[in-house]
């Protein structure tokens, strides 16, 4: 057993694999274990940062400030065939812009309260951008006189006599059905002699602003009273809304389901989304909850986004998706009346250039072109926290014009949804709130999970060197034993064959000494 006892030069070499294969086993196990531990920090992380907390950093003040730079690009419908049209020709319109502004959006009065809701007014201004634009603010078009068409249809149910009246005092205050304005007076409002004279003899019948004009209520102004859950103790609530001024559900609307308040502000919504998930979210201005469905998979500057869309059902009558029937009365899908919350002005919300509606719309009309990638709305959202990364927005405003029999100015306009115009609402992620996005919710978890892996793979690989070098030393032993053993072999052989030579040599010179001395 001597024999086989390694020399002192041997003992590094069994030495160093067995250091590897512990330094192997032991990158495999931490590995392994980053594999289970990797996704609850990433979970945690993600908690961390997306909750409405003060504390919890940037994404607080990202919440309350909403520094990433929104613009409204709005195209308004001008009327080429005004007077045509009163003789109860096809409208002929043409789209004018886009006429862009840089929309400013700031939270205030931020209440947190004890049930983990917190509650917000969020204030919005626009501002002009020209050099974005193509035209001028005072650019004039002719457009649809609303103040005269919409009244026309709001009063068509009441007596002859009503509607002789309302006719004379449009003769007196040189009110026609088209008007020629600038863009700056059709976006955010103009002065109406008889618009004065209507409140002043029927109080209530418009809205109190002084100015009349189809975005008169969106600059320096805000949506109502936010309470959302701030998701400190519920992050699958973080966003959701609690409710809006107050409400659950509005009473515009023809059932509780279409009335209800679902969904986020719009802002932002839960983490860890996934594609059977809905994002809905409800809209002071369209006066409904909506929602966008999954659509793709893609990615946004290296950040993994999920794809939603304004689905099929979105603005489609009670006959083609019975959900919406509480909408009604409706016209063909594609298309949503909302004069219930407008004053009853017969005002009706669309995709740009009826994307997505029956035909009948845009057969209707000469002029609209709909088109999947100019008039489809979409947001990309990194499903993991739910911030949107690129958003884009786009609502048509409609409104519903025809002759009523006893106000003459409605001469003999044929019964059509006319565009007034669509806007986008767009912005996307940039600059260092995108820097530190990236680097504290996708860069961090995304080097974690890649340890994890590269841990895994150099203990395998230490492990397997250790084999290696052990099955490799251990031939080397073999080797010096047998050439240890047959070395001896050779000796003994030799010191054999010697003895039996002068045991030849001695038996010869005693038989010759013995035949001499006879």
């Amino acid at each position: 057993s001597s024999d086989l006892a390694p020399g002192p030069s041997m003992a590094p070499r069994d030495r160093a694999p067995v250091a590897l294969a512990v330094l192997g086993f032991a990158l495999v196990a931490l590995g392994t274990t980053l594999v289970f531990l990797v996704p609850s920090l990433i979970r945690e992380q993600v908690e961390k940062n997306i909750r409405i907390d003060p504390s919890s950093g940037f994404a607080y003040e990202m919440w309350r400030d909403l520094p990433v730079p929104f613009h409204m690009s709005v195209y308004i419908f001008e009327v080429l065939n005004s007077k045509e049209i009163g003789a109860g020709e096809k409208p002929n319109i043409v789209q004018r812009g886009p006429y862009v502004y840089r929309e400013y959006k700031q939270k205030t009065n931020i209440t947190f309260h004890a049930n983990k809701t917190v509650s917000f007014m969020e204030y919005r201004s626009f501002h002009f951008v020209a050099e974005r634009s193509s035209g001028s603010e005072e650019d004039y078009l002719i457009v649809p006189n609303i103040l005269v068409l919409g009244l026309s249809n709001m009063m068509e149910n009441l007596p002859l006599p009503v509607r002789w009246i309302l006719s004379g005092a449009l003769i007196t205050f040189n009110e026609e059905p088209f008007m020629n304005r600038t863009v700056k007076e059709i976006m955010w409002g103009y002065e109406d002699p008889f618009m004065d004279f209507l409140r002043t003899f029927v109080p209530g019948m418009l809205p109190s602003k002084h100015k009349l004009g189809l975005f008169a209520d969106f600059n320096n102004s805000n949506t109502g009273v936010f309470t959302v859950f701030t998701g400190t103790d519920d992050i699958s609530l973080v966003q959701t809304l609690d409710n809006w001024n107050g409400l659950r559900e509005v009473n515009y609307w023809r059932n509780a389901q279409c009335n209800m308040i679902n969904g986020t502000a719009g802002q932002m919504w839960p983490p860890f989304l996934k594609t059977s998930s809905n994002l809905e979210f409800y809209s002071p201005d369209a006066c409904r909850s909506m929602t966008l469905v999954y659509q793709q998979s893609g990615e946004f500057r290296g950040i993994p986004t999920f794809r939603f869309t304004a689905p099929d059902f979105l603005f489609a009558n009670g006959s083609d998706y019975p959900p919406n029937e509480g909408f009604c009365p409706c016209l063909e899908s594609g298309v949503q009346n909302i004069s219930a919350c407008k004053f009853n002005v017969p005002v009706f919300l669309s995709l740009p250039h009826f994307y997505n509606a029956d035909p009948v719309f845009t057969q209707a009309v000469n002029g609209v072109s709909p088109s999947e990638s100019l008039h489809s709305m979409f947001l990309d959202l990194h499903p993991v926290t739910g911030i949107p990364m690129n958003v884009s927005i786009k609502l048509q405003m409609n409104m519903y014009i025809k002759a009523v029999n006893g106000i003459s100015q409605t001469g003999k306009i044929k019964p059509v949804v006319l565009p007034l115009l669509w806007f986008t609402e767009s912005g996307y992620i940039d600059g260092p709130v995108f820097d530190t996005y990236y680097t504290t919710l996708v860069l961090v978890p995304m080097i974690l999970e890649y340890i994890q892996y590269i841990l895994i793979i150099m203990g395998v690989f230490l492990v397997v060197i250790s084999l290696c070098l052990f099955i490799r030393n251990k031939g080397k032993r073999l080797l010096f034993w047998r050439s240890n053993k047959n070395s001896k072999q050779s000796k003994q052989s030799k010191a054999d064959a010697l003895t039996y030579t002068e045991k030849l040599m001695a038996e010869a010179i005693g038989t010759v000494l013995q035949e001499a001395r006879l």
